[in-house]
């Protein structure tokens, strides 16, 4: 039996094992194909908080499983290899979303895509590096989900099979959960780039994303499917869903907050990455609502192109000033107070409520 602070290591050997397996794998098919791999592997297995996989586990406590995973390894194993599982969606959702924000830095690190584009560059090969960078990109986030699918069912590489004895099959209902869950990110990407492109500034749309790309598979999803593979009932796991959203939408205003006002050295990306990627934030939403006109076009101006220090600066001022930021703060606040209330009606062990409530503090109270 783990306590939530191992789940994370936990989680990182059942995905070293797994990449270890497979890595092999790709390396034989050819040189090129391993790099592929190398890549993801160093992607997953740098940096990372492994959020969602701590929300699965606290889900399956929730549903009274504590006594399950302590006397039968099987079962905690299984536990964990969905944990491990929704980090490679994670990956996949990353790596595409780098791309479509067409972002150099994660973590600290080049992207992916600007990894292979500097592959090709330094082999100093035929075309569009750019093109290259981008396209090998998008293969090794199809690869990662492709993988998480694997690893969520108990499939192991193929050169593996003879060892190892056949998983027990996923419960539908835990299946039905998985599949819902990769259609909201998926969607929730989709809602992203279409608000960016239509110009779509308000709070309704912005709402929209949050629920889809954050919301419901950061926390929601996660702690459904961990109280189902619990056999918790169909009430439980309805009320740690609305608890997951609450508690979603609050980590992604947090999130919206270091997009713009973050430290690099801690969130690992650029400062004000997001108004330079042109992210409809609900941030930037209740800005342009509440700015004056001549602020509203200064900060109109500032979406979507690389900003100096300067721009940068006033674009965080118009942020302040309109009272978007102390806006954002309080919405946080509320949507946390809610997802704590709901906690304390939970029908279950309370030493579960009292992880999920060290959660719910941890998501929307950081700096990266």
């Amino acid at each position: 039996m783990l306590n939530l602070t191992d789940v994370p290591a936990a989680v990182d050997a059942v995905l070293d094992e797994f990449f270890q397996a497979t890595g092999p794998i790709l390396e034989s098919i050819y040189p090129t194909v391993g790099d592929g791999g190398r890549a993801l592997r160093d992607f997953v297995m740098t940096g990372g908080k492994r959020i969602r996989p701590v929300f699965v586990y606290a889900g399956r406590l929730c549903a009274g499983d504590k006594i399950t995973m302590s006397e039968t390894p099987e079962v905690l194993a299984e536990t964990l290899r969905v944990c491990a599982a929704i980090e490679l969606i994670q990956a996949c959702a990353l790596v595409h979303d780098d791309i479509l924000d067409r972002s150099d830095t994660r973590r600290g690190r080049p992207t992916v895509h600007r990894r292979f584009e500097r592959l090709h560059r330094a082999r100093d090969w035929d075309h569009d590096a750019e093109h290259y960078g981008a396209s090998a990109a998008i293969l090794i986030g199809d690869l990662a989900l492709a993988w998480a699918d694997d690893l969520f069912h108990g499939v192991r590489p193929v050169a593996d099979t003879a060892q190892r004895e056949p998983p027990r099959p996923m419960p539908f209902a835990a299946s039905a959960v998985w599949s819902q869950m990769r259609t909201e990110v998926l969607a929730g990407q989709f809602l992203d780039i279409t608000n960016e492109a239509s110009g779509d500034e308000s709070a309704v749309a912005a709402e929209r994303v949050m629920t889809y790309k954050t919301a419901a598979y950061t926390v929601a999803r996660p702690l459904e499917l961990g109280a189902t593979l619990g056999g918790g009932d169909a009430a439980l796991r309805s009320e740690l869903h609305g608890i997951g959203i609450d508690l979603g939408i609050a980590f992604q205003l947090r999130d919206d907050l270091l997009g713009v006002f973050g430290d690099p050295e801690q969130t690992g990306k650029p400062s004000g990455d997001d108004l330079v990627a042109g992210k409809r934030t609900a941030l930037l939403s209740v800005a342009l609502q509440r700015a004056d006109d001549d602020a509203a076009a200064v900060l109109r101006a500032s979406i979507g192109r690389e900003l100096d220090e300067t721009e940068l600066a006033v674009a965080r001022r118009v942020l302040v000033d309109s009272g978007a930021v102390a806006d954002t703060e309080r919405q946080i606040t509320e949507r946390r107070d809610a997802g704590l209330a709901r906690i304390e009606r939970l029908d279950c062990d309370e030493s579960a409520r009292a992880d999920l409530r060290a959660l719910a503090h941890r998501i929307t109270v950081r700096s990266r």
